[in-house]
């Protein structure tokens, strides 16, 4: 990506001569220790991958580490929960996925406030489902599965990464809108439910698009369609679905939170940097070889997509009566 040069100085030369309010007042420009960023999911997955290569750049632009801290479980609420009490001076981040905007559906009785509690900072990066089955399976296209779904007399069984994971609802929204009978198969995790359409046990599954790639490109798997929009630069040949249900369209994505209240001018220093990051060649280049898309963005921008997201998850939870707490 092109830009002009990022530098620590050019980051914080518009800070010196605004004040700090809250905890950072005393301490002068931020960062000025380490930053503690919060992964609520385990070590491996797409969250930490991209909280791993875009913090790194990060460090380097502002001059600090930015320490990733992994709390999973829950489905990411329990270390969600703890950035939403954390004190609002610019020392604990949220770097978050698509479950911020789903969790609100699928569990009532949280004790913080997804709309209340954060305020979204950066949209790091989108990464689109890949619609794949067993190579044996007689199907070339969307058109194929729904018609292969339709002539078989109980439907088809499609795995997920689990209940309530966008693997989940990419299967939910691909039954609304086509009619199809469909057996979901919640698996512990992407690569479990990979392993058996791999073996045939299940046949259908909208896997992660940076997961899936090798076993794609290795022939293990077959892929049909991805979620997203135009052509995936790693698999050109691979249609969206939208080709053939308009408007079908589900990413997984990862953001960047602080708790509600931290200081303007930390926030805006933090963007900054991180669309600094996304302008650095190593960033570019990494995410590129995982299918990983990206913009530069603002908060409110980023705010915008959040509260459409939310809006957009609620409705298939609500269709297809999804309940986990």
């Amino acid at each position: 990506m092109s830009g002009s040069k990022l530098t620590r100085r050019t980051l914080l030369a518009g800070m010196a001569a605004a004040p700090f309010i809250g905890g950072a007042s005393a301490q002068g420009a931020w960062p000025n220790r380490p930053v503690r960023v919060m992964v609520p999911y385990p070590p491996a997955g797409g969250a930490d991958t991209t909280a791993r290569i875009i913090f790194a750049q990060v460090s380097s632009l502002l001059g600090q580490q930015f320490i990733i801290e992994n709390r999973g479980g829950a489905g990411g609420t329990i270390g969600e929960a703890v950035v939403a009490k954390a004190d609002p001076d610019g020392y604990t981040l949220l770097h978050d996925g698509t479950a911020f905007s789903v969790n609100a559906s699928l569990y009532p009785n949280l004790p913080f406030d997804y709309r209340k509690d954060f305020d979204p900072v950066f949209l790091v990066s989108l990464v689109p489902n890949i619609l794949v089955v067993t190579p044996s399976v007689p199907v070339k296209t969307v058109a194929d599965v729904i018609a292969f779904a339709k002539a078989a007399p109980g439907g088809i069984d499609m795995a997920s990464s689990g209940n309530g994971t966008l693997q989940h609802l990419s299967l939910e929204m691909f039954r609304h809108r086509t009619g199809v009978k469909i057996s979901h198969v919640p698996y512990r995790g992407g690569g479990i439910a990979l392993n058996d359409v791999i073996g045939g046990q299940v046949k259908f599954f909208f896997a992660n698009g940076s997961s899936a790639v090798g076993l794609i490109e290795g022939g293990k798997v077959k892929a049909i369609a991805h979620t997203g929009k135009g052509r995936l630069k790693s698999l050109p040949d691979i249609p969206p679905v939208s080709d053939t249900l308009a408007g079908f369209e589900a990413y997984e994505w990862n953001g960047v939170f602080v708790p509600h209240g931290t200081p303007t001018a930390i926030v805006k220093t933090l963007n900054s940097a991180l669309n600094g990051a996304l302008r650095s060649a190593s960033v570019a280049e990494r995410f590129e070889q995982l299918n990983i898309e990206s913009r530069q963005n603002t908060p409110e921008e980023f705010r915008v997509f959040v509260a459409e997201q939310m809006e957009r998850w609620s409705k298939v939870v609500k269709e297809a009566n999804i309940k986990l707490g």
